[in-house]
C-alpha cells in the first residue's frame, strides 16, 4: 500500500549526545546507551532514500549534530540531491573553520538555540558557561553569509525578558527569531512545575512579539510559538501525524514525531532492517493515527478536526495515560482538567525554581 502523504521534511536526529543539559530538551530521559548511533554510510543511505521518496528538506540535529564527525560528508550527500539543509545546533563544538567547510559542502543555513538573553541565566538554563561562546557562533554565521534562526526556548524563568531577547537578535542580525514556548515532553514533562509559566506572563510575551514582528518585518521574521497549555484548541502535531514530516533518531527508528516511540502498542521500524519507503507506506505505527479514522470524540465531530488532527499524541498520552484520547490541551477535552490542574500546580512567582537536569547519572539542581 502506498501512502496517500508525502514526507517534505526529514528530521534527522544524527545523536543523543549534546555539551548542554537544558531542562525542557526532548531528548529520551531514559539513555538508550552507548554504541548505538547509526554509522556514516546508513544515514547516506537515509538521505537517498528521503530524496526519492520526495523530501526537500533536511533539519540535521541532535542531541548536538556537530558532534558526528561525519558531518560534513552528510551535507554534502544531502547538497548532491538538492536537498535544503538546515544545521539545528547548541553551536559549542564549532569552529569558524569548520563552519566554512560546511557551507562549502552545501549546508544552507544554521539554527543556534540560545537559552535566554543575559549571561547569568541563560548559563542556569543550559547547565554551563555557554552564553558568550553561543554570541561568537552566530556572529560566525553571519560573516560566512548563511542564513541564521536565533531560537529561544521560552517558559517561567526567561518569558519576562523578551524585549532583550528581541534586542539580542537584533544586535545578532539574526534573519529569524523563534521563540517557541515549552512542549512539556521528555525532560520538560520531568520539569514541568518549574518551567510552566503564567498565563498573564504568555499574554504579554505575546504581545511584544507581535510588535516585534510588525516592526521588523522585511528585516527579521519573528514567530512566537504558543504554547498547548494556554491555547484553546491545539496544533497539528507535526502538520499531522504521519503526513508532512518525519524523524530518523539516533538508533535508526523512524517516527512520526521526536516521542512516538514512547507510546506504547505501538511498533516502529528501523532503517537497519527496512527501506525508508517501505517504512513511511507500510509502517504500522505510522499509520496508527494518519488522517482522521481513528479519532474519538468529541474529535470526530469537531470542525477543526482537519486542521489539528485530534492534536499531539505523545502529550495525550504522557499527561492522560491514553494515546488515543483526545489531546488534553483542547479546552473541549474530557481530559482538560489535567492541564488547568498543572497550570494551577506550576511554582508561583517568587518561589526558588529547582531543575532535574538532562543527566542520568543524578539530577544537579539550582
Amino acid at each position: 500500500m502506498t501512502s496517500p502523504y508525502r514526507p517534505y521534511t526529514l528530521i534527522a536526529e544524527l545523536t543523543h549526545r549534546c555539551p548542554l543539559r537544558c531542562p525542557y530538551c526532548s531528548n529520551p530521559v531514559e539513555s538508550p546507551g552507548p554504541g548505538i548511533e547509526l554509522d556514516t554510510e546508513t544515514w547516506l543511505r537515509v538521505f537517498d532514500e528521503a530524496d526519492a521518496l520526495g523530501v526537500v528538506h533536511v533539519n540535521l540535529t541532535g542531541g548536538e549534530p556537530l558532534l558526528r564527525e561525519d558531518l560534513e560528508r552528510l551535507v554534502e550527500r544531502a547538497a548532491e540531491r538538492d536537498v535544503y539543509t538546515n544545521l539545528i545546533t547548541s553551536g559549542i563544538p564549532l569552529t569558524v573553520e569548520r563552519l566554512r567547510r560546511l557551507k562549502a559542502g552545501g549546508l544552507n543555513s544554521v539554527q543556534v538555540s540560545v537559552q535566554g538573553a543575559r549571561q547569568p541565566g541563560a548559563d542556569v538554563i543550559a547547565g554551563g558557561s555557554f552564553f558568550n561562546r553561543k554570541l561568537e557562533v552566530m556572529r560566525w554565521v553571519k560573516a560566512v553569509g548563511l542564513p541564521l534562526t536565533m531560537n529561544v526556548v521560552l517558559h517561567r524563568e526567561n518569558l519576562d525578558e523578551i524585549e532583550d531577547v528581541i534586542r539580542l537578535a537584533e544586535r545578532m542580525e539574526a534573519d529569524r527569531l523563534e521563540l517557541a514556548n515549552t512542549q512539556y515532553l521528555g525532560w520538560a514533562l520531568h520539569n514541568r512545575t518549574a518551567l510552566l509559566p503564567t498565563r498573564e506572563q504568555i499574554e504579554r510575551a505575546r504581545a511584544v512579539a507581535t510588535e516585534a514582528k510588525r516592526r521588523l518585518r522585511g528585516t527579521m521574521d519573528v514567530c512566537f510559538v504558543l504554547p498547548d497549555y494556554y491555547a484553546d484548541r491545539p496544533k497539528a502535531c507535526m502538520d499531522g501525524w504521519g503526513r508532512r514530516y518525519l524523524v530518523v533518531n539516533p538508533e535508526g527508528l523512524v517516527l512520526p514525531c521526536h516521542l512516538a516511540h514512547t507510546l506504547p502498542g505501538l511498533s516502529f521500524d528501523n532503517v537497519r532492517q527496512r527501506s525508508l519507503t517501505e517504512i513511511w507506506d507500510a509502517s504500522a505505527g505510522f499509520n496508527r493515527f494518519r488522517g482522521e479514522e481513528w479519532l474519538p470524540d468529541p474529535c470526530r465531530s469537531c470542525p477543526s478536526r482537519s486542521e489539528d488532527f485530534g492534536g499531539c499524541r505523545c502529550q495525550a498520552y504522557h499527561v492522560t495515560g491514553k494515546a488515543d484520547a483526545a489531546d488534553p490541551a483542547c479546552a473541549l477535552a474530557p481530559d482538560h482538567r489535567l492541564i488547568e490542574a498543572a497550570r494551577t500546580g506550576a511554582v508561583q512567582s517568587g518561589t526558588p525554581v529547582v531543575f532535574a537536569y538532562r543527566e542520568l547519572r543524578r539530577s544537579v539542581h539550582t
